[in-house]
């Protein structure tokens, strides 16, 4: 296997041909020396390109894994969007912060002009030219899409080297209008394609997996590349069952090369550390939404709940905290004000840091129509806080009914605003519901674990 080196001392101090830093390959591993150059040892590493749709995205989801890469010793380069006018510079100052290089590309993120794609996946080819990557992880619909294609032009990295995560199918899936069919069966076509370019899939949930066998996109269970039949993803974060080493799906050799190896991965985890646990807060009952104000995320239905439920219980506070949304599905932020002008819900807006909130709520909201795993949900339960999600893939995967939260119906206010009612009438009930996540997420999806997994797949050869 060709690796690449980094040299000590620096080559130019011992006369010779290559500078400090150059990236030559050899075929070694570990440490070594080079011809009768004793005094100069050599070290191994692997320049991984980690490739998202946002700064902000990419810093709360996957900081983990950039510094679990950059402490194996990993060349880590972040590609993120070209910052817009109204991103907050802070998101990629904590990217940086991890020990990354950022380099940007052109995306319009929810845009639907090909123009606009066709530069996007130009930029991803020229990047990948130049930087020539070992491995690459993408994930988001464009990235994923433009990334495979891109990297299959360039030539690098090769293609089992190329992995893919589907976070959640979202908008393009919903195909409930005559627009959104016509959408879904281009998204389905370019998946096709693109994964012919990929040599790992990942998946967060069985739901969306069995989506995509359901269009053709991927493989069905016991087909060629189809490795992880039904949930098989082993409890601790993926871990292979023996711990340690590549993940068993990475056994053996794909006998047809255009069907990438399907995983499954319990989404991003959750930083267990960073999102410690803390006891109920005294002071009113508060429920608490976290994410982007997206139609699809039910951001009306907790509108609508929280008015149901302060009509009987004045005393309880529904806040909002995310960003505002532009483009198809969003929520615009004038019905939001509206709904706290009518004093049914306080908006925050954006926060770059949400754990003060999580600690402040009761239970923690999300009546999503589809998710992959919920990063939302997974920090209120490392927190300790009860969830209340729709009965929805994803979801249901973290808000365990009676366990750790309740499920309701998908798109029900009134069962959300009953659900919220129990924990507000409850506080022991919350707070045993909130002890019980916490350990849900010690146990099967503590971010590091997660991290690893994803490393070592991504890094084996197959």
């Amino acid at each position: 296997m060709f690796q690449r080196i980094r040299l000590r001392p620096p080559g130019a101090q011992c006369g010779l041909p290559f500078r400090e830093g150059q990236s030559i390959r050899l075929p070694s591993a570990g440490t070594g020396s080079v011809g009768g150059w004793s005094r100069l040892w050599i070290e191994t590493y692997m320049k991984t390109a980690i490739l998202g749709n946002q700064a902000r995205a990419m810093s709360n989801f996957w900081s983990v894994l950039l510094r679990q890469a950059r402490a194996r010793g990993h060349d880590v380069l972040c590609l993120i969007p070209v910052a817009g006018a109204d991103d907050d510079p802070v998101w990629e100052q904590k990217l940086a912060a991890c020990g990354v290089r950022l380099v940007r590309y052109r995306l319009d993120r929810r845009g639907l002009n090909p123009l606009r794609d066709l530069l996007t996946l130009l930029d991803l080819q020229r990047i990948f030219r130049r930087e020539k990557p070992d491995a690459l992880f993408a994930c988001a619909v464009k990235p994923v899409v433009y990334g495979a294609f891109a990297s299959a032009l360039a030539g690098f990295p090769r293609k089992n080297r190329r992995s893919f995560m589907i976070t959640g199918l979202g908008y393009l899936f919903e195909g409930d209008t005559p627009a959104k069919r016509l959408l879904m069966q281009l998204a389905r076509l370019l998946y096709r394609c693109a994964f012919t370019a990929a040599g790992k899939v990942f998946f967060q949930n069985v739901d969306d997996r069995a989506r995509f066998e359901e269009l053709g996109i991927v493989p069905a269970p016991g087909a060629a590349g189809s490795r992880h039949p039904g949930r098989t993803t082993p409890a601790a974060g993926g871990q292979s069952p023996a711990g340690g080493g590549p993940p068993a799906a990475d056994a053996g050799r794909n006998p047809h090369a255009s069907l990438p190896a399907v995983l499954m991965c319990k989404g991003t985890g959750v930083d267990t550390e960073h999102f410690a646990f803390r006891p109920p807060c005294a002071g009113p009952p508060v429920f608490l939404y976290i994410g982007r104000l997206a139609a699809a995320k039910g951001v009306r239905e907790f509108m609508e709940a929280a008015r149901l439920t302060r009509a009987a219980h004045p005393e309880a506070v529904f806040r909002i905290v995310g960003p505002a949304e532009t483009g198809p599905g969003s929520v615009p932020l004038s019905e939001v004000l509206a709904a706290r002008d009518a004093g049914h819900i306080e908006y925050l807006g954006e926060q770059p840091d949400v754990r003060p909130c999580l600690e402040q709520a009761r239970a923690v909201l999300l009546p999503s129509y589809r998710e992959g795993v919920p990063v939302s949900l997974m920090e209120a339960l490392s927190v300790g806080r009860a969830v209340i999600a729709a009965d929805a893939p994803g979801s249901r995967e973290v808000a365990v009914d009676g366990l750790t939260g309740f499920l309701v119906p998908p798109g029900d206010a009134r069962a959300l605003a009953d659900a919220a009612i129990r924990l507000l009438r409850d506080p022991e009930l919350a707070a045993r519901m909130g002890r019980a996540g916490r350990t849900l997420m010690e146990t099967e999806y503590d971010a590091r674990v997660t991290a690893e997994y994803l490393l070592d797949a991504i890094g084996a050869q197959d």
